[in-house]
């Protein structure tokens, strides 16, 4: 054999085993996980339940979820980019619009607590023990005391103007205080209020969670209008064909069942003595002890 056909045979070699080669390496690759993006309201994120539920449902499923957090109001906004495949709000109003428009399928029910009516020691409006949210804030108006209010349309914010509209009242002066930081979340809001010493409505969970911090005190709670649903909405895939739908709903599945719920149910006993928030799908109303009212009462 010359050498010019055992250089051949050589060079075909050296190809054939570099393509062998390049061809193992693209089949040793991990394929690229799927990742649920989720766009959340900030409450149950400061509050720690949606990390414990994401961890919970990636450590059954494989399945990563990450999470931003924002106003219910916002968050519906940034799910309207087609760059977020669920979301976890609590504005029912703001919920139905987003649905109706055709940028979510679905509302379902996850869990709730409720809000409550916060405000210095000295309670200068005189509320406290008051069982009407609507006819308290009614009384910090004509009083004018100082009130702090989010305003960036978030739940909370929308829920605070829902009890206003009950009550009648435009808030409005310098009383109505709001908080130019207020889109960064509940708990900001409540420090800058316990800072100021001013009346607020704020989620029942970051309270708990900041009661060791501030000095306000519940002064209005257990009126229905200040029930605080939190809800699931998977984006539309007839809109955002790209999204990943099919891994959304089966978060939505795993979160409404049994597993979840009990998580729901339980979270914040151990550090709190109290849970933060009460399951509410339907096999979670199944799994409840008891009401919220009952839990506080």
């Amino acid at each position: 054999m010359n050498r010019k056909k055992i250089s051949l045979i050589l060079t075909n070699a050296v190809a054939l085993l570099l393509i062998f080669m390049f061809t193992q390496g693209l089949s040793a690759q991990p394929e690229q996980q799927t990742k649920i993006m989720l766009a959340s309201t900030i409450g149950p994120i400061d509050a720690g339940i949606v990390g414990v539920l994401e961890e919970a449902f990636t450590k059954k499923t494989g399945i990563v979820v990450e999470h931003t957090g924002a106003g219910t109001g916002q968050a519906l906004k940034m799910a309207e980019t087609g760059k977020f495949d669920l979301v976890l709000v609590h504005a029912k109003t703001l919920e139905e619009k987003f649905v109706t428009d055709g940028f979510g399928t679905k509302r379902y029910d996850l869990m709730y607590n409720d809000f409550i009516v916060l405000g210095p020691a000295a309670d200068p409006a005189g509320i406290r023990g008051m069982k009407d949210a609507a006819a308290a804030l009614r009384k910090i108006a004509d009083a004018k005391a100082l009130f702090v209010t989010r305003g960036d349309k978030s739940g909370t914010h929308v829920k605070e103007l829902e009890v206003w509209k009950k009550a009648g009242v435009e808030p409005q002066g310098t009383w109505y205080a709001v908080f130019e930081q207020g889109a960064r979340g509940n708990a900001p809001t409540l420090a800058h209020a316990n800072e100021i010493q001013a009346y607020t409505i704020m989620d029942r969970a970051t309270y708990i969670t900041m009661k060791p911090k501030i000095t306000l005190q519940v002064l209005v709670e257990l009126d229905d209008v200040l029930l605080n649903y939190i809800t699931l909405i998977p984006v539309n895939p007839a809109r955002f064909p790209g999204i990943h739908h099919k891994e959304a709903m089966q978060f939505v599945k795993w979160l409404q069942g049994r597993d979840a719920q009990l998580i729901i149910r339980d979270f914040g006993k151990d550090k709190y003595g109290e849970p933060l928030f009460v399951p509410n799908s339907p096999k979670g109303k199944k799994l409840r002890r008891v009401s919220l009212r009952r839990i506080l009462q």
